[in-house]
């Protein structure tokens, strides 16, 4: 009985590892970066021009609403604070491992949460829009595919999970790898001229930034656009009458 009790602690025990305590800060970053806009457009004279700091957050809000309307349809423009958190939150993860620091992302509990965040907003939408019609999905085209249809249901949170935390993973541990093979090389280079525990960190310097480069910036970038694309077509698409409406819309402008 006492061995059974300690297991199911140990299940809810929170793991802080490095890529959790990375998640953290990259919460906090945004979260103060949240207050700092809000109490400087706070102050903003709205009859003076944008410069500097609020012009660049204005362009940045305008375009993800932008994208937003254009990929989703108008009706889902309150939806440009969720991804614009999405997109904030993934790149940092990935803009941080620049300096060194873990990516939070290469645990896989930490990708997993941002996808069932999306998971949870697609079937919600799904279930106001459709209502009842919702369940009907489970038993279409027939009664016998139900038990498909419930593992069809998990798709878009495996695809967005695994699509995530694979290229994490794989940019960590071939940079890994270089970090490795690179100290050895220089080891064997340098070993001679300088002192024990410091001829491994000259090679790597030079050659690690440019990857960094790539696996974190480049890669962090595509990474991020394409989970928000992912996620705006998924929640759009549980509207059976968004398109409909958004012709009517676009003809009415027309006219």
């Amino acid at each position: 009985m006492t061995t059974l009790a300690l297991d199911i602690s140990n299940m809810f025990k929170l793991d802080f590892s490095g890529e959790v305590i990375m998640s953290l800060i990259v919460m906090l970053i945004i979260c103060i970066l949240s207050v700092i806009i809000f109490f400087v457009f706070r102050k903003k004279d709205p009859t003076k021009p944008d410069h500097g700091f609020t012009m660049v957050v204005e362009t940045a809000v305008e375009k993800i609403q932008n994208f937003v309307v254009e990929t989703m349809g108008r009706k889902y423009e309150g939806f440009t604070g969720y991804v614009l958190t999405l997109a904030l939150y993934i790149f940092l993860c990935f803009f941080l491992g620049i300096t060194g620091l873990p990516n939070a992302l290469i645990s896989l509990q930490v990708p997993l949460s941002i996808g069932l965040c999306t998971f949870v907003m697609i079937h919600a939408v799904a279930i106001h829009k459709n209502k009842w019609k919702y369940y009907k999905r489970f038993t279409s085209p027939l009664a016998v595919f139900l038990p498909i249809n419930l593992i069809s249901m998990w798709a878009p949170l495996l695809s967005l999970t695994l699509r995530l935390f694979g290229n994490a993973l794989s940019g960590y541990i071939i940079m890994s790898i270089m970090y490795y093979y690179l100290g050895a090389l220089s080891d064997v280079i340098f070993g001679g001229f300088v002192a024990q525990g410091l001829s491994s960190i000259w090679i790597a310097p030079i050659i690690t930034p440019w990857l960094h480069m790539y696996f974190d910036l480049f890669t962090g970038a595509i990474q991020t656009l394409v989970f928000i694309v992912l996620t705006m077509i998924w929640i759009s698409q549980e509207d059976p009458d968004e398109s409909i409406e958004e012709n009517v819309t676009l003809k009415e402008e027309l006219a």
